[in-house]
């Protein structure tokens, strides 16, 4: 057992603050810096959609290549070194078919990282991973630091700054990658000579990636049109913000009691919870969206459906593949869930926005999260 002296964990925590700083960057702003560009909406959709796409194949890759040769901290750090180089192009260029070239070259690599810095983690917490959550958290931050920040600044200065912002995050996210210590001796746990497709091909690990593929589906309306449908509602752009900001401060606290919460409740009923909340918050902002007590109230539940499925996907993958498949199942999982399920969402909520309205969109998604709970149930989370 690694003793909590020696886990690096302000290390770890500096990459994930300045990794979803840069997430915090793109999501909410990126588009509009392409409309400052001219970019029509049709264009703007695909060009946020092509960064979602590498989210689905290149965690994978980088996953197998990475198991293969036990050494996956080098990998992430070139993959992390190959993302900011990779997106130097985009200070200057402002063609549209070029930006979407250097968002596919930028995006495989930085998509690919983060899954494979998961897995270096639980390397480096092992029997300690219930501490996962205290490190995780400090992504959260990163998130509220720059979507606060650069919302303050957008308003005074306009978007023109903000690819030289994400360019100063992917400098950092490298630089930190540099000063995690690499992993010392890749002992063998518990299914580490189980070979990868007796793993993959397992029912129960079939209905958790099912059921991790519908929970992400059911966030994508709330990821694509929660600040547009609140506008529409006549929210202002700082109560909208002020939502955004609740929502994460509720995953923070949900992170760091986790593991005071694994005392009293097992990781499968923790789990069984937070996506029945699922269906209950979607269906609140669905359905009460001119409350704002209540649309406060279902932001508060995001720490029961991000916060509570992530930090229990995290300890079923430790325990399913153990040291030898970590990081193809770490890959498998982000690919499936942020990857494909966000990207199947986010297109089929598009699809019937307009025609079914916002409010049956997000009761579909709170159909998606009961029947990912009743996929779930098969599913052994210890």
């Amino acid at each position: 057992m690694t003793s909590g002296s020696r886990i690096p964990y302000g290390r770890l925590a500096a990459f994930y603050f300045f990794y979803f700083a840069s997430l915090g960057a793109l999501l909410p702003y990126w588009g509009l810096y392409l409309r400052d560009l001219g970019l029509d909406a049709t264009r703007i959709g695909l060009v946020l959609a092509l960064l979602s796409a590498t989210k689905v194949l290149a965690p994978n890759m980088l996953g197998w290549i990475a198991d293969h040769t036990g050494r996956p901290l080098v990998w992430v750090r070139l993959a992390c070194l190959l993302a900011f180089v990779l997106f130097l192009p985009m200070l200057w260029e402002q063609r549209y078919l070029g930006i979407l070239a250097v968002t596919l070259a930028f995006g495989v690599f930085w998509s690919a990282a983060l899954s494979q810095f998961e897995a270096v983690t639980l390397v480096h917490l092992q029997q300690a991973v219930d501490r996962y959550s205290w490190i995780r958290l400090w992504g959260s931050v990163g998130f509220i630091v720059a979507v606060l920040g650069l919302g303050n600044a957008l308003d005074h200065v306009g978007a023109w700054g903000l690819p030289w912002v994400v360019t100063g995050l992917l400098l950092m996210i490298w630089l930190t990658t540099l000063s995690v210590p690499e992993i010392a001796g890749r002992s063998s746990r518990s299914g580490d000579h189980v070979s990868w497709g007796k793993i993959l091909w397992h029912p129960p690990m079939l209905a958790f990636l099912l059921a991790v593929f519908l929970i992400q589906a059911a966030h994508a309306p709330y990821y694509v049109f929660y600040s547009i449908y609140l506008s529409e509602k006549g929210y202002s752009g700082l109560v909208t913000g002020g939502l955004w900001t609740l929502g994460v401060l509720a995953e923070i606290l949900l992170f760091l009691i986790f593991p005071w919460l694994r005392r009293f409740f097992s990781l499968k009923g923790l789990w069984l919870i937070g996506i029945l909340l699922g269906a209950v918050r979607w269906l609140a902002i669905g359905f009460f969206a001119n409350d704002l007590m209540i649309l406060a109230t279902a932001q508060l539940l995001h720490a029961a459906t991000f916060a509570i499925n992530h930090a229990v996907a995290i300890q079923y993958i430790r325990q399913s593949f153990g040291i030898r498949h970590l990081g193809k199942g770490q890959a498998l999982y982000s690919s499936l869930s942020f990857g494909l399920g966000g990207m199947v969402g986010s297109w089929v909520s598009g699809l019937v926005w307009h025609g079914l309205g916002p409010q049956w969109v997000f009761g579909g998604a709170a159909v998606l999260s009961l029947f990912a709970m009743l996929v779930a149930i098969a599913v052994r989370v210890r």
